[in-house]
Protein backbone atom coordinates (compact mmCIF):
# COMPACT_ATOMS: atom_id res chain seq x y z
CA UNK A 1 0.00 0.00 0.00
CA UNK A 2 1.05 3.57 -0.94
CA UNK A 3 0.50 6.10 1.92
CA UNK A 4 0.53 9.46 1.12
CA UNK A 5 3.54 11.66 1.72
CA UNK A 6 2.79 13.34 5.05
CA UNK A 7 3.33 17.26 5.10
CA UNK A 8 3.87 18.85 8.51
CA UNK A 9 3.04 22.19 7.25
CA UNK A 10 -0.95 21.29 6.86
CA UNK A 11 -0.98 22.14 10.16
CA UNK A 12 1.14 25.52 10.35
CA UNK A 13 -0.92 27.22 7.76
CA UNK A 14 -2.46 29.75 10.31
CA UNK A 15 -2.89 30.86 13.55
CA UNK A 16 -5.33 28.74 14.57
CA UNK A 17 -4.13 25.32 13.15
CA UNK A 18 -0.86 26.33 15.12
CA UNK A 19 -2.49 27.10 18.55
CA UNK A 20 -4.81 23.46 18.62
CA UNK A 21 -1.95 21.30 17.77
CA UNK A 22 0.81 23.85 20.41
CA UNK A 23 2.73 20.98 22.16
CA UNK A 24 3.90 23.66 24.94
CA UNK A 25 1.57 26.10 26.46
CA UNK A 26 3.06 29.39 28.53
CA UNK A 27 0.56 30.62 31.18
CA UNK A 28 0.51 33.40 33.00
CA UNK A 29 0.10 30.86 36.12
CA UNK A 30 3.65 29.22 35.25
CA UNK A 31 5.27 32.79 36.25
CA UNK A 32 6.55 34.17 39.46
CA UNK A 33 7.86 38.02 39.43
CA UNK A 34 11.38 38.92 41.33
CA UNK A 35 11.21 42.39 43.59
CA UNK A 36 13.84 44.03 45.29
CA UNK A 37 12.05 45.82 48.65
CA UNK A 38 14.38 48.49 49.91
CA UNK A 39 14.39 50.38 53.21
CA UNK A 40 13.53 53.90 53.54
CA UNK A 41 11.17 55.83 51.78
CA UNK A 42 9.90 57.32 48.29
CA UNK A 43 12.55 54.90 47.08
CA UNK A 44 11.19 53.62 43.24
CA UNK A 45 15.10 53.66 41.58
CA UNK A 46 15.72 51.91 38.49
CA UNK A 47 18.36 49.55 37.88
CA UNK A 48 20.91 50.57 35.73
CA UNK A 49 21.81 47.15 33.99
CA UNK A 50 18.16 45.99 34.05
CA UNK A 51 15.70 48.43 32.09
CA UNK A 52 11.82 47.82 33.90
CA UNK A 53 13.26 46.72 37.22
CA UNK A 54 13.58 48.72 40.32
CA UNK A 55 14.25 49.19 43.77
CA UNK A 56 11.18 49.84 45.97
CA UNK A 57 10.16 51.04 49.13
CA UNK A 58 7.64 49.34 50.70
CA UNK A 59 4.54 51.82 50.16
CA UNK A 60 5.98 51.88 45.76
CA UNK A 61 6.57 47.87 46.25
CA UNK A 62 2.74 47.36 47.73
CA UNK A 63 1.51 49.30 44.35
CA UNK A 64 3.83 47.52 42.08
CA UNK A 65 2.11 43.81 43.67
CA UNK A 66 -1.32 45.30 43.21
CA UNK A 67 -0.41 46.11 39.38
CA UNK A 68 1.09 42.32 38.97
CA UNK A 69 -1.75 40.51 40.66
CA UNK A 70 -4.22 42.44 38.34
CA UNK A 71 -2.24 41.08 35.68
CA UNK A 72 -3.17 37.49 36.78
CA UNK A 73 0.51 36.43 38.13
CA UNK A 74 -0.22 34.31 41.19
CA UNK A 75 3.41 34.67 43.04
CA UNK A 76 5.90 36.95 43.95
CA UNK A 77 9.06 36.88 45.30
CA UNK A 78 10.99 39.23 47.15
CA UNK A 79 14.66 39.92 47.95
CA UNK A 80 15.63 42.53 50.68
CA UNK A 81 17.97 45.79 50.58
CA UNK A 82 18.42 47.18 54.14
CA UNK A 83 19.61 50.03 55.76
CA UNK A 84 22.62 48.52 57.42
CA UNK A 85 24.73 45.87 56.32
CA UNK A 86 26.60 43.74 59.13
CA UNK A 87 28.88 40.48 59.28
CA UNK A 88 25.80 38.68 60.34
CA UNK A 89 23.15 40.38 58.39
CA UNK A 90 21.57 40.68 61.36
CA UNK A 91 18.56 42.08 59.03
CA UNK A 92 17.32 39.07 57.52
CA UNK A 93 16.64 37.46 61.10
CA UNK A 94 15.17 40.60 62.05
CA UNK A 95 10.90 40.81 62.60
CA UNK A 96 11.33 44.46 61.79
CA UNK A 97 13.85 43.40 59.12
CA UNK A 98 13.08 45.15 55.18
CA UNK A 99 11.87 41.47 54.06
CA UNK A 100 9.51 41.05 57.05
CA UNK A 101 8.40 44.72 56.90
CA UNK A 102 6.90 44.40 52.82
CA UNK A 103 5.84 40.59 53.18
CA UNK A 104 3.25 42.40 56.20
CA UNK A 105 2.57 45.59 54.04
CA UNK A 106 2.25 43.27 51.10
CA UNK A 107 -0.29 40.91 52.69
CA UNK A 108 -2.47 42.96 53.84
CA UNK A 109 -2.97 45.22 50.67
CA UNK A 110 -2.59 42.70 48.01
CA UNK A 111 -4.94 39.94 49.08
CA UNK A 112 -4.93 36.51 46.75
CA UNK A 113 -1.30 37.23 46.17
CA UNK A 114 1.39 34.20 46.59
CA UNK A 115 4.77 35.83 48.57
CA UNK A 116 7.92 33.74 48.56
CA UNK A 117 10.44 35.48 50.06
CA UNK A 118 14.48 34.83 48.86
CA UNK A 119 16.60 33.24 52.36
CA UNK A 120 19.91 34.28 51.94
CA UNK A 121 22.58 36.76 53.44
CA UNK A 122 24.06 37.78 50.42
CA UNK A 123 22.09 40.96 50.26
CA UNK A 124 22.33 41.93 54.40
CA UNK A 125 26.14 41.10 55.17
CA UNK A 126 28.71 43.97 54.64
CA UNK A 127 31.28 41.29 52.95
CA UNK A 128 28.84 39.99 50.45
CA UNK A 129 28.54 36.44 50.50
CA UNK A 130 25.82 34.28 51.54
CA UNK A 131 26.89 33.53 55.29
CA UNK A 132 29.01 33.69 58.06
CA UNK A 133 32.59 33.78 57.45
CA UNK A 134 35.21 31.73 59.06
CA UNK A 135 38.12 33.94 60.38
CA UNK A 136 40.18 33.13 56.77
CA UNK A 137 37.30 34.15 55.14
CA UNK A 138 35.35 31.07 54.26
CA UNK A 139 31.80 30.48 54.94
CA UNK A 140 30.95 28.70 58.01
CA UNK A 141 28.09 26.24 56.34
CA UNK A 142 27.03 24.49 59.97
CA UNK A 143 26.90 28.03 61.50
CA UNK A 144 25.05 29.68 58.47
CA UNK A 145 22.38 26.96 59.03
CA UNK A 146 21.51 28.17 61.88
CA UNK A 147 20.61 31.68 60.92
CA UNK A 148 18.88 30.26 57.76
CA UNK A 149 16.55 28.84 59.59
CA UNK A 150 16.08 31.79 62.06
CA UNK A 151 15.38 34.00 59.04
CA UNK A 152 13.14 31.44 57.21
CA UNK A 153 11.13 31.77 60.80
CA UNK A 154 10.95 35.32 60.85
CA UNK A 155 9.45 35.22 57.15
CA UNK A 156 7.17 32.59 57.93
CA UNK A 157 5.67 35.08 60.85
CA UNK A 158 5.67 38.05 59.00
CA UNK A 159 3.27 36.17 56.53
CA UNK A 160 5.26 34.86 54.02
CA UNK A 161 3.24 31.66 51.74
CA UNK A 162 6.34 30.50 50.74
CA UNK A 163 10.68 30.55 51.69
CA UNK A 164 12.96 30.11 48.93
CA UNK A 165 16.80 29.26 50.57
CA UNK A 166 19.56 30.37 47.71
CA UNK A 167 22.58 29.95 49.68
CA UNK A 168 23.72 26.52 48.66
CA UNK A 169 24.71 25.57 51.84
CA UNK A 170 24.96 21.62 52.86
CA UNK A 171 21.70 20.63 54.90
CA UNK A 172 20.27 23.99 54.88
CA UNK A 173 16.48 22.71 53.62
CA UNK A 174 16.66 20.23 56.73
CA UNK A 175 17.32 23.12 59.23
CA UNK A 176 14.85 25.42 57.77
CA UNK A 177 12.21 22.65 57.52
CA UNK A 178 12.96 21.96 61.39
CA UNK A 179 12.86 25.22 62.26
CA UNK A 180 9.71 26.30 60.47
CA UNK A 181 7.94 22.99 62.26
CA UNK A 182 9.42 24.33 65.19
CA UNK A 183 7.51 26.99 65.39
CA UNK A 184 4.42 25.86 64.21
CA UNK A 185 4.40 26.66 60.48
CA UNK A 186 4.43 22.66 59.45
CA UNK A 187 2.07 24.45 56.46
CA UNK A 188 4.86 26.74 55.30
CA UNK A 189 6.37 24.85 51.95
CA UNK A 190 9.92 25.50 50.61
CA UNK A 191 11.50 26.19 47.03
CA UNK A 192 14.72 25.17 47.57
CA UNK A 193 17.45 26.77 44.64
CA UNK A 194 18.27 23.24 44.88
CA UNK A 195 20.97 23.45 41.72
CA UNK A 196 22.14 26.82 41.83
CA UNK A 197 25.29 27.89 39.42
CA UNK A 198 28.34 29.94 39.88
CA UNK A 199 26.87 31.77 36.80
CA UNK A 200 28.27 34.77 35.01
CA UNK A 201 24.30 35.60 34.56
CA UNK A 202 24.38 37.15 37.82
CA UNK A 203 25.85 40.39 37.33
CA UNK A 204 22.57 42.54 36.71
CA UNK A 205 21.17 41.36 40.49
CA UNK A 206 23.94 41.93 42.19
CA UNK A 207 23.33 45.76 40.99
CA UNK A 208 19.72 45.57 42.17
CA UNK A 209 20.61 43.44 45.72
CA UNK A 210 23.78 45.49 46.02
CA UNK A 211 25.39 42.14 47.06
CA UNK A 212 28.88 41.90 45.54
CA UNK A 213 31.09 39.92 47.44
CA UNK A 214 33.53 42.36 48.68
CA UNK A 215 36.35 39.67 48.25
CA UNK A 216 36.65 36.37 46.34
CA UNK A 217 33.43 34.80 44.80
CA UNK A 218 30.63 32.07 45.40
CA UNK A 219 32.53 29.21 43.81
CA UNK A 220 32.92 27.41 46.75
CA UNK A 221 29.30 27.18 47.58
CA UNK A 222 27.40 27.33 44.27
CA UNK A 223 27.74 24.94 41.42
CA UNK A 224 30.21 24.48 38.84
CA UNK A 225 28.48 24.81 35.59
CA UNK A 226 30.16 22.06 33.41
CA UNK A 227 28.62 19.97 35.90
CA UNK A 228 25.15 18.45 35.44
CA UNK A 229 25.01 14.91 37.46
CA UNK A 230 25.68 16.70 40.36
CA UNK A 231 22.55 18.73 39.51
CA UNK A 232 21.07 15.49 40.41
CA UNK A 233 22.64 14.46 43.41
CA UNK A 234 22.04 18.12 44.82
CA UNK A 235 18.12 17.84 44.37
CA UNK A 236 17.82 14.53 45.26
CA UNK A 237 19.23 15.71 48.78
CA UNK A 238 17.33 18.88 49.08
CA UNK A 239 14.20 16.47 48.22
CA UNK A 240 15.17 14.16 50.51
CA UNK A 241 15.63 16.85 53.34
CA UNK A 242 11.84 18.06 52.52
CA UNK A 243 11.80 20.51 49.62
CA UNK A 244 8.39 21.09 48.12
CA UNK A 245 9.30 22.37 44.63
CA UNK A 246 13.01 22.49 43.84
CA UNK A 247 14.79 24.68 41.16
CA UNK A 248 17.32 25.07 38.71
CA UNK A 249 19.01 28.40 38.58
CA UNK A 250 19.89 29.48 35.60
CA UNK A 251 17.42 28.87 33.52
CA UNK A 252 18.78 29.53 29.70
CA UNK A 253 22.25 27.81 29.75
CA UNK A 254 20.99 25.11 32.09
CA UNK A 255 18.02 23.96 29.84
CA UNK A 256 19.32 20.50 29.76
CA UNK A 257 19.80 20.13 33.74
CA UNK A 258 16.03 21.52 33.98
CA UNK A 259 15.00 18.42 31.44
CA UNK A 260 17.21 16.28 33.44
CA UNK A 261 15.87 17.09 36.99
CA UNK A 262 12.15 16.70 35.37
CA UNK A 263 12.49 13.20 34.29
CA UNK A 264 14.46 12.26 37.50
CA UNK A 265 12.24 13.91 40.27
CA UNK A 266 8.15 14.17 40.23
CA UNK A 267 8.47 17.20 41.98
CA UNK A 268 7.16 20.42 41.01
CA UNK A 269 10.15 22.19 39.12
CA UNK A 270 10.85 26.00 39.06
CA UNK A 271 13.40 27.57 37.04
CA UNK A 272 14.87 30.85 37.45
CA UNK A 273 14.90 33.21 34.22
CA UNK A 274 17.92 35.26 35.46
CA UNK A 275 19.09 38.61 35.57
CA UNK A 276 21.67 38.04 32.62
CA UNK A 277 19.08 36.06 30.82
CA UNK A 278 16.77 39.44 31.25
CA UNK A 279 19.18 42.16 30.29
CA UNK A 280 20.91 40.55 27.44
CA UNK A 281 17.33 40.64 25.68
CA UNK A 282 16.46 43.89 26.61
CA UNK A 283 20.21 45.59 25.45
CA UNK A 284 19.45 43.44 21.86
CA UNK A 285 16.15 45.19 21.32
CA UNK A 286 17.16 48.83 22.79
CA UNK A 287 19.52 48.23 19.78
CA UNK A 288 17.07 46.93 17.54
CA UNK A 289 18.88 43.47 17.13
CA UNK A 290 15.92 41.65 17.97
CA UNK A 291 12.26 41.77 18.45
CA UNK A 292 11.99 41.44 22.29
CA UNK A 293 8.81 40.49 22.93
CA UNK A 294 8.83 37.78 20.27
CA UNK A 295 12.60 36.29 21.83
CA UNK A 296 11.43 36.81 25.66
CA UNK A 297 7.95 34.80 25.12
CA UNK A 298 10.30 32.44 23.06
CA UNK A 299 12.77 32.10 25.95
CA UNK A 300 10.26 31.44 28.50
CA UNK A 301 8.37 28.85 26.29
CA UNK A 302 11.56 27.05 25.69
CA UNK A 303 12.14 26.68 29.88
CA UNK A 304 8.74 25.51 29.85
CA UNK A 305 9.46 22.38 27.29
CA UNK A 306 12.34 21.89 28.86
CA UNK A 307 10.43 21.12 31.50
CA UNK A 308 10.01 23.92 34.14
CA UNK A 309 6.24 23.76 35.85
CA UNK A 310 7.41 27.37 37.02
CA UNK A 311 9.01 30.49 36.07
CA UNK A 312 10.79 32.69 38.21
CA UNK A 313 11.60 36.04 35.53
CA UNK A 314 11.48 39.95 35.43
CA UNK A 315 9.89 39.08 32.40
CA UNK A 316 6.87 37.96 34.35
CA UNK A 317 4.37 41.42 33.71
CA UNK A 318 5.82 41.65 29.91
CA UNK A 319 4.65 38.51 29.44
CA UNK A 320 1.32 38.69 31.77
CA UNK A 321 0.39 40.74 29.21
CA UNK A 322 1.06 39.86 25.64
CA UNK A 323 -0.42 36.07 26.99
CA UNK A 324 -3.15 38.26 27.84
CA UNK A 325 -4.41 39.51 24.52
Amino acid sequence: MNFPEYRPRRLRRNELFRRMVRETKLSVDDLIYPLFAAAGKGIRKEVPSMPGVYQLSVENLVKDVKEVRSLGIPAILLFGIPAKKDAVGSDACSDKGIVQTAVRAVKDAVPGVMVITDVCFCEYTDHGHCGILTRDGEVDNDATLAILAQSAVTHARAGADMVAPSDMMDGRVAAIRKGLDGEGFQGTPIMSYAAKYASGFYGPFRDAAESTPKSGDRKAYQMDPPNAREALREVALDVREGADIVMVKPALAYLDVIRRVREAFDLPVAAYNVSGEYSIVKAAAKLGWIDGDRVMMEILTGIKRAGADLILTYSARDAARILSE
